[in-house]
């Protein structure tokens, strides 16, 4: 009976090895799907090919390196200065994380498993949270910038605002 069930599941996801399956028992296809044989057909997919990876995560990468330079200097240039006294800073880390929570999503969505990708909005407000503790822990450190547990939330709040807005521009044009 196990086996029936075991071969309609694979039939639908991969009839090379539905053809393999009614000839298998139990016990073998258990230690098959413990080689990894089957693996991927079991989970309900592949994980993403490297270079979606990179394709999809290089930017969050990319992104979080340049954020991190950003809170390594000590004094802010003139222009940035001159845009915190019109604007609070609050407002700068909102918008700076609202692209980070973006870049989550979509890496999440597209360069992810399948788990990952159906909780694209969690993991980019979850992983802005996270990146915005580590960031103000490292602005702790560094000579004239202070910590602040409300630019924590201010980079939460902007990241999960950036998954939410790239869900609905993704949504809308696939839409057509």
């Amino acid at each position: 009976m196990k086996r029936l069930d075991w071969s309609r599941r694979i039939a639908s996801c991969d009839p090379a090895m539905a053809r393999v399956v009614p000839y298998v028992s139990n016990e073998e296809f258990t230690t098959m799907a413990s080689e990894q044989m089957v693996s991927t057909v079991m989970r309900g997919g592949p994980f993403a090919a490297p270079i979606s990876i990179l394709r999809y995560w290089g930017p969050v990468g990319l992104y979080a390196g340049l954020i991190f330079f950003g809170s390594s200097i000590s004094t802010p240039p003139e222009v940035i200065s001159s845009l915190l006294k019109d604007i609070s800073d609050k407002v700068l880390h909102v918008s700076e994380y609202a692209l980070f929570g973006a870049l989550i999503y979509r890496a999440s969505r597209h360069g992810s498993g399948p788990w990952i990708a159906q909780h694209a909005v969690l993991a980019a407000a979850v992983g802005s949270a996270l990146y915005g503790v580590s960031d103000e822990t490292h602005q702790w450190f560094v000579p004239f910038r202070q910590s602040d547990v409300w630019d924590v939330l201010a980079d939460t709040v902007g990241g999960t605002a950036g998954a939410w807005g790239w869900r609905w521009i993704e949504r809308r044009t696939s839409r057509g």
